[in-house]
């Protein structure tokens, strides 16, 4: 400022010479900004002449002086010279003139006149301000909106930025200053101009951190509507609300399906008849449907009129199948639409204020972290809500659901929610949310359910969870150890390495090779046979191992169960296994015969590093679950770790099994007892047979 003399820059602005007008408000632009620099610019009589030049330049004349105009309102100065000569002249331009530079300031000095009144700042006492006082010039250009609208989509950012900030102090203004009957007008009409898929591409696209600002001010704004919305309670004696619920009656075709349902099809009765359910077979819980709007307002009626108008032919039919079914088994259509807003409310936290919305832009302000931020799904209310009831009515019938079940299936629907929307990374398209919502499968849906059941009372309970888990999970270990080791206990055939049933005379090698483990699960019974259609006793079979002496049991079973199948040949006939199993042991301690007893006792004393180990049993498995149950059950039998992914999936299957019985077995509320232990009731007056409940007494 020290090295303009303001005096002469405002005589400059007034001269004949249009480069010598361009260039002293072209540095004007620049310094404008400055509240000390302001004050002596209009105390020098600058002003009158800035607004002559925003009115009657041209060219880059006139972008220079509006972008300084704009800077001297975003100061709080300058409003004595704002009338409504200015107003329709800002308009004018921002209608017809193609200019980006000039377009910019024209819209940020409409953006400070609509927002005036919002800021807080004194009023001007020359005139009105808020969109009001931009009313009278529309009404002059009545496409201004839709020239607004379109810029959205310009490849200039900077101009891109101003009309979306313009829209929004519009919006806001309309909101906060218009009747309850103008401002819902004013935003249908944006809406009907296609601000929505505009801002939703914007949010969508690459270019968002240059759009940041206005971009989160809309998603906020669009809070607002939906909290406003939620907030008007359904009057009957307003119109637009009379209208709208009657509407919903009318496109269940009531005639028709009252008809149907009565089984009468005379016309001449049908003014007379009235349907004793009117309102309950559109699934409302009573013939009053105004007390079911209470929680969601206008929002929910808003909600459930756009399905049924935009979906009439499905509404109908759906009533039209209901009909002929019990009232627990249909589906209450208008209490799903309305619990499927309630879901779309708090999954976007609706009532999340706006300064929260700003905190959190500070936070995450940086072009990684954006993405958290931006919601453009939130854009598509409508749509999500649609879909969202279409998933609602598929769960319904694919799982038969009846009356007393709505709760869980809205439960579902819920979780539904929040996996596919809440998991959507901001450049979803809405089309393939919807397609995965009407996707997504019941059973894939439960199992998530109980994972995040698992995860909720993680939060609630942390370490007596945890604790648990353990227990069950040893339990399990426990169990499977067990069951292999009965397997070990039924004994099992094993084909023999090198034979075939070819093989005749007092030399040929048995085909199979029968094993099982003694009753007090100390000795390897084992014995090589000819047939193996009938098992032998265990007294029959000639050879054992002391299971004592074993040091290692070692197999080529895969970790996985496919590969391992696919080594293991299955057939009918006599064929040798590639799978197989060996068991090693020392040298002094060779299989047990009827010969060798004699100084085994002395044998197992020995000390074991003076000992060989040796191959004491080889056996070769037919399957990979008979391969799986022995391998494992030696090693468990021996106090090793099993290493099969069978048995350890089965491990993993009865221990989340058990933690998920015990889940559902349990209340939420019964986390409020940690630490605190309810009293014990007293027996006085009680016999044997009672109970007491600690929610609600004896």
């Amino acid at each position: 400022m020290e090295n303009i003399d303001i005096s002469e820059l405002v005589e400059r602005l007034g001269s004949d010479e249009d480069a010598i007008r361009k260039m002293a408000v072209f540095k004007l632009q620049s310094n404008i900004g400055d509240p000390s620099f302001a004050d002596i610019f209009i105390y020098e009589g600058g002003l009158t002449k800035l607004r002559h030049l925003s009115l009657h330049a041209s060219g880059n004349t006139l972008a220079y002086s509006l972008t300084s105009f704009a800077r001297l309102l975003e100061v709080d100065k300058g409003w004595e010279f704002v009338d409504q000569e200015v107003v329709e002249r800002i308009v004018e331009l921002i209608v017809t003139h193609p200019l980006v530079n000039i377009l910019r300031g024209a819209m940020s000095i409409l953006v400070s006149i609509v927002s005036h009144p919002y800021t807080g700042s004194r009023l001007s006492q020359a005139g009105i301000f808020g969109f009001r006082a931009l009313k009278p010039a529309i009404a002059i250009y009545p496409q201004f909106l839709e020239m607004l609208v379109s810029r959205l989509s310009s490849a200039d950012h900077a101009l891109c930025a101003n009309a979306l900030q313009l829209i929004n102090s519009l919006m806001r203004d309309s909101i906060t200053n218009d009747s309850e009957v103008e401002w819902p007008k004013f935003i249908q009409k944006l809406q009907d101009l296609g601000v929505i898929r505009a801002v939703y591409v914007l949010m969508q696209g690459t270019a968002l951190q240059d759009h940041a600002h206005p971009l989160i001010e809309f998603q906020s704004l669009t809070k607002v509507l939906l909290r406003k919305w939620r907030g008007v309670a359904l009057d009957l004696e307003k119109p637009e609300h009379r209208r709208a619920l009657k509407g919903v009656h009318l496109a269940s075709n009531p005639e028709k399906n009252y008809d149907k349902a009565v089984g009468n099809g005379d016309d001449t009765r049908r003014s007379r008849r009235h349907n004793p359910e009117k309102w309950r077979r559109l699934g409302f819980e009573s013939e009053n449907p105004v007390v079911e709007f209470q929680e969601m307002g206008f929002l929910g009626m808003m909600d459930l009129a756009d399905y049924v108008r935009n979906h009439q032919d499905e509404f109908q039919k759906m009533l039209l199948e209901q009909s002929s079914k019990t009232a627990s088994q249909k589906c209450p259509i208008s209490k799903a639409s309305l619990s499927v807003t309630s879901m779309l409310y708090e999954h976007f936290e609706v009532d999340k204020s706006e300064m929260e919305d700003a905190k959190s832009y500070l936070i995450l302000e940086s072009r990684s972290n954006l993405d958290k931020l931006f919601k453009p799904l939130l854009l598509h209310w409508t749509r999500l809500h649609v879909a969202g009831l279409h998933a609602f009515f598929r769960l319904w019938k694919s799982t038969g659901a009846e009356a007393e079940d709505f709760e869980k299936i809205a439960e579902l629907v819920r979780i539904l929610v929040e996996s596919v929307v809440g998991g959507a990374p901001r450049t979803k398209d809405i089309q393939d949310v919807e397609e995965e919502l009407a996707d997504f499968g019941y059973h894939r849906l439960r199992e998530l359910q109980m994972e995040l059941l698992e995860l909720t009372y993680e939060d609630a309970w942390g370490q007596h969870l945890r604790q648990v888990r353990n227990e069950l999970h040893h339990e399990a270990l426990q169990f499977v150890k067990e069951q292999r080791i009965r397997c070990l206990l039924q004994g099992s055939w094993f084909p023999n390495e090198n034979t075939s049933k070819s093989d005749v005379g007092p030399t040929a090698k048995c085909t199979y090779r029968y094993a099982q483990l003694s009753h007090n699960r100390r000795y390897l019974h084992f014995g090589d046979f000819n047939i193996d259609n009938r098992s032998p006793e265990l007294d029959a079979l000639p050879d054992k191992i002391d299971l004592s002496i074993v040091s290692s049991v070692v197999s080529n079973i895969s970790a996985s169960p496919d590969n391992s199948s696919s080594s293991t040949v299955k057939t009918t006939s006599h064929q040798v296994s590639s799978t197989k199993i060996t068991i090693h042991g020392f040298a002094h301690s060779a299989p047990v015969t009827a010969a060798t007893q004699k100084g085994h006792d002395h044998a197992r004393s020995a000390s074991k590093t003076t000992q060989k180990e040796i191959v004491l049993l080889t056996l070769r498995p037919r399957s990979h679950s008979i391969a799986s149950e022995w391998l494992d059950g030696l090693l468990m039998l021996l106090n090793q770790q099993p290493i099969t992914a069978e048995t350890n999936r089965l491990i993993s299957l009865i221990s989340n099994y058990g933690l998920k019985i015990r889940l559902l077995n349990v209340r939420f509320d019964d986390a409020a007892f940690a630490g605190e232990t309810p009293k014990v009731p007293p027996r006085e007056g009680l016999d044997d047979d009672y109970y007491y409940d600690v929610f609600g007494g004896p």
